[in-house]
């Protein structure tokens, strides 16, 4: 008969508890070696924030360093030289979904559309995402962001149209899920307090709910993460450890159950600190320096 300590260490996938960190860290190159499905892209040099200009330069050189590790590659906007991004993952052969960022102003959301739905007609978009966690933050009405979906909708041909925000707001506003062609769901245990010894049971259920309301369209995973730096959130502690358990886990499980997942993320970005504290600017796989962190 097992004992609870046991079924913790069959929900964490990877007998977690009993690994050593270098023991984590050599499982890590293993994983990472095997590549990942898609990962969330931080173009934000130390001393950037979001509405900054980005140049090709800085955002070749990352995609340069993620490229043998990924399929996908996602972006957040088509403004500020974020446009760009799906252009060079393009020249690398990385398959895309492209964002457009939309918030509380009317003229910048406009040139985020205009630019979503050019570079889908000029075949830089595999799936494009209209908004990320707008209802979430109440940036918008639902019926302000609807308008926008079905704008790109008919703009866009033979492109699956999504939105992306926190998997329980497609179970909390179905004319929204019934307007998507595709499920974007951001899952973060995490946030929810989650111990670590029970994220990916957590982040499985999170999934497995949005299935239920999806009704047969696919659902992606487009955020999912663990920091490895900061304050315990409830029950949920950052550290070296807990990120490395995470992410095993979650490439585990994307590559077994064949889960579509975009991790959380790249590289380090300072600005997040200031939405987040002090944990969001430790979510990335590489430092703000662009060193591999583990």
């Amino acid at each position: 008969m097992s004992s609870s300590s046991d079924n913790i260490l069959t929900l964490t996938g990877i007998h977690a508890l009993h690994k050593t960190q270098d023991e984590l860290v050599s499982i890590f190159h293993k994983e990472l070696n095997k590549g990942m499905h898609g990962l969330c892209f931080s173009p934000y040099l130390s001393g950037q924030k979001p509405g900054e200009q980005l140049t090709e330069a800085q955002i070749r050189r990352r995609i340069e360093i993620i490229k043998p590790y990924a399929k996908w590659i996602r972006s957040f906007s088509c403004t500020d030289g974020n446009e760009m991004i799906p252009r060079i993952a393009k020249e690398y052969g990385i398959k895309t979904l492209v964002g457009a960022w939309l918030g509380t102003d009317e003229e910048i959301n406009e040139r985020e559309i205009t630019n979503l739905i050019q570079l889908a007609k000029d075949g830089y978009a595999d799936v494009v995402a209209v908004g990320n966690e707008v209802m979430y933050r109440g940036d918008l009405s639902e019926s302000e962001l609807l308008v926008y979906i079905y704008r790109v909708k008919n703009e866009i041909k033979g492109i699956p149209v999504g939105y992306v925000d926190a998997y329980y707001q497609f179970e909390d506003r179905p004319n929204i899920t019934k307007a998507c062609d595709i499920i974007l769901a951001n899952c973060y245990p995490f946030w929810e307090g989650c111990s670590i010894d029970y994220s990916l049971l957590y982040m499985k259920d999170m999934y497995n709910r949005t299935l239920k309301i999806a009704k047969g369209k696919k659902v992606i995973v487009s955020e999912t993460g663990w920091p490895n730096v900061g304050e315990e959130f409830y029950g949920a502690e950052p550290s070296f450890k807990n990120a490395l358990k995470y992410f095993i886990n979650t490439q585990q499980w994307s590559r077994e159950d064949q889960v579509e997942v975009f991790y959380f993320s790249s590289f380090d970005e300072a600005w997040k600190i200031d939405d987040e504290g002090d944990v969001g600017a430790f979510w990335g796989l590489w430092d703000m320096n662009e060193k591999l962190k583990y």
